[in-house]
């Protein structure tokens, strides 16, 4: 699976000083420089170098300073990497390209332009506002079945946990989780009920999900990625 990809390519990145996180606004990865503002890096991984790889990276690009590239080598070095007419590719479309083996070794095989134009900084700023906002690194990038863990999610958890023992006040759950009057009000998931002004419950449906994503007591979820 893509997942498989993923924490090779997460460590390579760090190692050159990118915080990473999986599976933010539809990206396989964002890394994010300690830079103020920082250097975006989006990230695509596919199981094998094809032209919905390319077009992946293609409809990420405005939103990134860099994006990368990534699958796994040819056992038998025949595959797209040693193809030159998809590398010049690459190239021409400003994108880097990384080699993962079945070690999980990562090479670079097309380093990206030093600096790239930025078309759409709207979506650069929400990529960046949800890798800050988002605790952890839950969502392990690939994921395409299960319910990517955002920082909306994890929010509604830490709100969801704090009502598990019984009715409490809006005002005293900001404390844990700052969005916790929107979070409420709006019950995208289901997981709270009203039982009167400014005081909430948690339904069954939220004690399900409290199963579903065990909480530990800082508030983040138990999981390293959704299940």
């Amino acid at each position: 699976m893509e997942t498989a990809l993923y924490l090779p390519v997460k460590r390579f990145l760090e190692k050159l000083g990118f915080a990473v996180k999986g599976e933010i606004g539809g990206c396989d990865l964002v890394a994010l420089s300690g830079d103020d503002p920082p250097v975006v890096v989006i990230g695509e991984l596919k199981l094998a170098f094809n032209l919905e790889l390319i077009l992946q990276a293609v409809d990420r690009a405005g939103a990134a300073d860099e994006v990368w590239i990534a699958a796994k080598v040819s056992a038998r070095g025949k595959g797209r990497e040693s193809d030159a007419r998809y590398r010049n590719l690459c190239r021409r479309l400003g994108f880097g390209m990384l080699g993962v083996t079945d070690r999980g070794d990562v090479e670079v095989l097309v380093p990206p332009p030093t600096a790239a134009p930025r078309r759409n900084p709207k979506k650069r700023s929400r990529l960046i506002t949800e890798h800050r906002k988002r605790k952890g690194d839950p969502a392990m990038g690939g994921s395409t079945r299960a319910p990517i863990m955002t920082a909306y999610r994890q929010q509604a958890l830490a709100c969801a946990c704090a009502l598990s023992d019984g009715p409490r006040r809006v005002k005293d759950l900001r404390v844990e989780c700052p969005d916790a009057g929107k979070i409420l009000q709006h019950n995208v998931y289901g997981w709270f009920d009203r039982a009167e002004r400014g005081i909430y419950v948690l339904t069954d449906a939220g004690r399900a999900a409290l199963k579903r994503w065990p909480q530990q007591p800082n508030g983040a979820s138990g999981a390293q990625a959704a299940p």
